[in-house]
């Protein structure tokens, strides 16, 4: 079976539904294709209105998505898409109180056809793109396509530790990351791996240097200060600081065998924007990652 792109969300322009008359929404209804719409408003029984270019079509509630009708889903997942694009396919007409015909979509119907085209294909290991869509204290919530939602637990958003996925990532940004497991029918996907293993991170530092790190946490041993999303080091207690700030450290050793590197705060740095994230590795299949050296005294892998 050939496996389909299916997009997130909002990702890909050449989805935007520009019709220029009716023809071309019949030609739309023949094809059973997937377009996208910014939404304009969610009326009072919470059906969608979404600009199609010469008129309006509309999403009734019972398609705004998967899990409407079943109860599942709530319908503050149809209300937040106003201002958005969602993605949909066109179904037919109908004429509303008025007597004007009106375009009727069904964005569960394209949902429907990702999951059973692409998403319930996909392999354990397979990198995917993804949008985020939502930042909890657990974890990412990300569009794996059509709309349709899945997380990234905090533990598996990098090697290094942070106390909230704002700190790796923010809502609307496009990632990439590879399904980690599926339990009866729930997807769970990992970003960490693709980030680059704890060799090929410190390959980026050099003794006798100094460099600009954040501050992640702080310890009665010490201070921790990432370098990377999957690197961090050590640094030695001096002047108050706090996670989050953005720090100078002098690289005082790199011990691969014991995945550590030793710093020494130098200052405290301007705050600045987080810089995209770096993939080590973009596409394909993982089917196992080892992050620890080969002489590590531990090791760090995933076997997915």
């Amino acid at each position: 079976m050939v496996k389909l792109k299916f997009y997130p969300e909002g990702a890909n322009n050449a989805l935007i539904a520009d019709f220029k008359g009716f023809a071309d929404v019949k030609a739309a209804i023949d094809s059973g294709a997937i377009f996208e719409g910014k939404v304009m408003l969610c009326d009072r029984e919470h059906n969608l209105h979404v600009d199609l270019g010469f008129t309006e079509g509309v999403i009734p509630r019972a398609e705004g998505a998967v899990g409407i009708i079943e109860g599942t889903v709530r319908d503050i997942a149809l209300i937040s898409k106003v201002g958005k694009r969602v993605c949909f396919r066109v179904v037919g007409y109908q004429k509303d109180d008025s007597g004007k015909k009106v375009v009727v979509l069904s964005r569960r119907m394209a949902q429907l056809q990702c999951e059973k085209e692409y998403i319930d294909n996909l392999s354990c290991g397979e990198i995917i793109d993804a949008r985020v869509t939502r930042l909890e204290g657990f974890g990412a919530f990300i569009d794996i396509g059509c709309g349709i939602n899945s997380l990234i637990p905090i533990d598996m958003l990098s090697v290094s530790r942070i106390s909230h996925p704002r700190e790796r990532l923010h809502d609307g940004e496009m990632i990439k990351c590879a399904l980690k497991s599926r339990d009866d029918g729930k997807l769970t996907f990992t970003l960490k791996e693709l980030l680059g293993t704890w060799e090929e991170n410190a390959a980026n530092f050099f003794v006798g240097e100094t460099v600009v790190g954040t501050v992640r946490s702080v310890e009665s041993y010490g201070i921790f200060v990432e370098l990377t999303p999957n690197l961090a080091g050590l640094a030695e207690l001096g002047m108050p600081l706090s996670a989050g700030q953005r720090v100078s450290v002098f690289i005082k050793s790199i011990i691969p065998e014991k995945m550590k590197i030793k710093l020494v705060v130098v200052d405290t740095c301007p705050a600045q924007a987080d810089s995209a994230l770096k993939y080590a590795v973009s596409s394909g299949i993982i089917k196992h990652w080892r992050y620890s050296p080969k002489d590590a005294d531990r090791v760090v892998e995933t076997v997915f």
